[in-house]
C-alpha cells in the first residue's frame, strides 16, 4: 500500500464541529486526509488492548471495516495504522486522562498518560471521521472513510465530570443505562452517578434484606408532573437491578473509563426503605406498618430512626455496596432530613440525651458521622449534598476525607472547600437539566428555573473570589438529572441534550471566564454535534423548541422563575 491523501483537501479544519474544545487543534501541510480502508489495522501496545476493541466494535460497526490487529506498533511500523499508545511523556506533560493526536496520510498515532487518555483521543477521531461514525452499522457503502490531517494536544480541566441518574423515582432499565454510558463518553464525561434509593422507590438487589426490593421497588401509581398536580398514573411503577445487573453496569462503565458512584440516601428520602421494613421508622410517632412506597415528590416526613438496629441494618446494605461498586466515593445523600418526628418520638429524644446531642437536629450529623467514619476504615470516602455541613465543618466532625456535592448554589461548596473538603459543584440554578430550557408554555412539564443552552455553556464550576486554595478543592462539576418529571428515555434526552453537550465542554475544556465565552462558536460547533446526535438516535431538543411530540400539554409544571425545585 502507498501512503493515503496527501493530494486530497479536507473538507473542515480538524477543530471544526469538535465538542468538548480541544486545548490545541492544528491541519498539517499539506492538509491532506487520512484513509481507513480494508487495509487499516489498530496497533494496541501493552495497556491500550481495551481502546483497541472499542475502536473495533464502535467505528468497525459504522464504517463496517475490520480493523484488525496490526504489527508491534513499538517497532516504529505505522503505515496504514491506527497506533495506539500510553506515553509517560503526555502523562509528564497532559496528565494521566490527556492525549495527542497525530493524523498523517499514511497512519495515525493516539497517544495518552493512561489508557483515559488514549480512550479519550479516540473519542476525538471517532468524531473527526464524521457523524456516520456514530451509527452501529454502516449506511452509506461507502469502502474508505477520511480523516483530515491533524495534530490535536488536549487534557481536561477537572478529574471529576460528572451526571446524576435519578433511577429512584422513575426507574430506568439496565439497557437505558449502559446507553447513557456511551452517551457520557461520546462527550469525555467520567463519573456516572446513580442515585439509587429514595422515598419513591429502591432500585438495588441487597442479598441481606430482599424486601427492600420486593416490597420497596414499587408503587402502586405516580403523580403525573409537578407535586400540585391533580393528575395522576394510577398504573404500578417499579423495577430494579440485580446484583449482576449492577456488576455488567459498573464493567460496562469501566471500560468507557467512566466510574460509578452510587447513592444510598439516609437518613431522610427514605421512606422506600421503611415501606420494605417498617421498624426502620419512627414506630413511636408514626404507623410505618401502613405506609407505602410514596407516590408523589417533595419531601417526605418519614425518615430513619436513630437506633442501632438501624445503623447496622445500613451497614449490612452498604457492605454490599461496597462489593459491587470499586468507586473510591460512596454517596449517603444526607439531604433534605425533616426532623419533625424526631422532636416528637421518645424514643429519638433519649437517643438524643444518650449521644449528649443539643437536639433532635442534631441527629441528622449523627448519621452522617457514623457512615463517615465506617466508610473510611474501610479505604471508602463518603460525599454527600451540602446539608452534611449544616452547623459547620468542626461541628460535624468529618473526617478529612468526606467531600461535599454542593447543590443549594455555590455557598455550601464554598464552605466545604474553605474547611479542606473536596467539592463537587452541581447548583441547582445552573446544572439541574430537568428544570425547563426555556419561558413560555411550549416545554413539556416546565419546573423549577430556565436555563437555556447559553445558560449551561456559562456555567463554571469554580465561583469568583474562592482563592487559589478553595479552588484546590474543586474536584470538578455534575450535571443532574431528577427524574420526577423524566419518566422514559425520550424524556430524558430531551432534558439532557443539547445541554449535555455544553455542560460536558465547560468540565473538559479550558475555557476563559463564563462571560467571555465565545457561544456563537459553540453554536456552530453544535451543528455538526447535532447530526452526531441525531447519528446516535438522541432525542433532544432542537434550538428551535420543542417537537410537537416532545410537548406534554396538560401535564402541569411550576414554570415560575425562581421556584424552588424538587429534589
Amino acid at each position: 500500500m502507498t501512503g493515503h491523501g496527501n493530494g486530497r483537501r479536507a473538507g473542515q479544519g480538524p477543530g471544526t464541529g469538535l465538542i468538548p474544545l480541544p486545548r490545541r487543534a492544528a491541519g498539517i501541510p499539506p492538509h491532506g486526509v487520512f484513509v481507513l480502508d480494508q487495509y487499516t489495522a489498530v496497533s494496541a501496545t501493552p495497556g491500550t488492548e481495551g481502546v483497541a476493541h472499542w475502536l473495533r466494535t464502535t467505528i468497525g460497526a459504522a464504517t463496517g471495516l475490520p480493523l484488525p490487529g496490526g504489527g508491534d506498533a513499538d517497532e516504529g511500523e505505522h503505515h496504514d495504522h491506527i497506533v495506539l499508545r500510553i506515553s509517560p511523556e503526555a502523562a509528564h506533560e497532559l496528565g494521566p486522562e490527556g492525549y495527542r493526536l497525530r493524523v498523517e496520510g499514511d497512519g495515525t498515532v493516539i497517544e495518552g498518560g493512561s489508557a483515559a487518555g488514549v480512550f479519550w483521543g479516540a473519542q476525538t477521531f471517532r468524531q473527526m471521521l464524521g457523524p456516520e461514525a456514530f451509527r452501529r452499522a454502516p449506511v452509506t457503502g461507502r469502502r474508505e472513510w477520511t480523516v483530515p490531517m491533524a495534530a490535536v494536544e488536549d487534557a481536561p480541566r477537572f478529574r471529576w465530570r460528572g451526571v446524576l441518574l435519578d433511577v429512584a423515582r422513575h426507574f430506568l432499565p439496565k439497557d437505558g443505562v449502559l446507553r447513557y454510558l456511551d452517551l457520557l463518553a461520546a462527550h469525555k464525561l467520567n463519573v456516572l452517578h446513580l442515585h439509587l434509593t429514595d422515598d419513591q422507590g429502591w432500585r438495588i438487589e441487597i442479598l441481606r434484606h430482599p424486601r427492600l426490593t420486593e416490597a420497596g421497588g414499587w408503587r402502586a401509581r405516580t403523580k403525573l408532573g409537578h407535586r400540585a398536580s391533580p393528575l395522576w398514573d394510577e398504573r404500578p411503577h417499579g423495577g430494579y437491578y440485580t446484583q449482576d445487573d449492577i456488576r455488567e453496569i459498573v464493567a460496562y462503565a469501566a471500560e468507557r473509563h467512566i466510574t460509578v458512584v452510587p447513592e444510598i440516601d439516609v437518613p431522610g428520602h427514605s421512606q422506600a426503605a421503611i415501606a420494605a421494613y417498617p421498624w426502620l421508622g419512627n414506630t413511636d410517632v408514626v404507623d410505618t406498618a401502613a405506609l407505602g412506597v410514596w407516590d408523589t415528590w417533595g419531601i417526605s416526613p418519614n425518615v430513619l430512626a436513630p437506633s442501632e438496629r438501624t445503623l447496622a441494618f445500613y451497614e449490612d446494605v452498604l457492605t454490599e455496596v461496597l462489593e459491587l461498586f470499586p468507586s473510591p466515593f460512596v454517596h449517603i445523600g444526607g439531604d433534605e432530613c425533616p426532623a419533625g418526628q424526631w422532636r416528637a418520638s421518645p424514643a429519638a429524644q433519649e437517643r438524643v440525651r444518650e449521644l449528649g446531642l443539643a437536639g433532635p437536629g442534631e441527629l441528622h450529623g449523627w448519621f452522617v458521622r457514623h457512615f463517615d467514619r465506617w466508610l473510611a476504615e474501610r479505604g471508602r470516602r463518603l460525599i454527600g449534598w451540602d446539608e452534611i455541613l449544616d452547623g459547620g465543618a468542626a461541628e460535624r466532625g468529618l473526617t478529612e476525607g468526606a467531600a461535599v456535592s454542593s447543590w443549594r448554589g455555590y455557598a455550601g461548596g464554598i464552605a466545604a472547600a474553605r474547611a479542606g473538603h473536596d467539592v463537587v459543584m452541581c447548583p441547582e440554578q445552573q446544572v439541574y437539566l430537568d428544570h425547563r430550557q426555556a419561558a413560555g408554555t411550549d416545554e413539556p412539564v416546565p419546573i423549577g428555573y430556565v436555563r437555556t443552552l447559553e445558560d449551561v455553556y456559562r456555567f463554571d464550576a469554580v465561583p469568583p473570589g474562592l482563592g487559589e486554595a478553595g479552588a484546590a478543592r474543586v474536584l470538578g462539576a455534575q450535571a443532574n438529572l431528577w427524574s420526577e418529571v423524566t419518566e422514559n428515555q425520550q424524556r430524558l434526552d430531551y432534558q439532557a441534550f443539547p445541554r449535555l453537550a455544553a455542560f460536558a465542554e465547560t468540565v473538559w475544556s479550558h475555557l476563559p471566564a463564563p462571560a467571555e465565552r465565545d457561544y456563537p462558536a459553540f453554536e456552530r460547533r453544535m451543528t455538526a454535534h447535532y447530526a452526531r446526535l441525531d447519528a446516535l438516535g438522541v432525542d433532544y431538543r432542537p434550538p428551535g423548541g420543542p417537537r410537537p411530540w416532545q410537548r406534554r400539554p396538560g401535564v402541569l409544571g411550576r414554570p415560575i422563575e425562581g421556584a424552588p425545585p424538587i429534589v
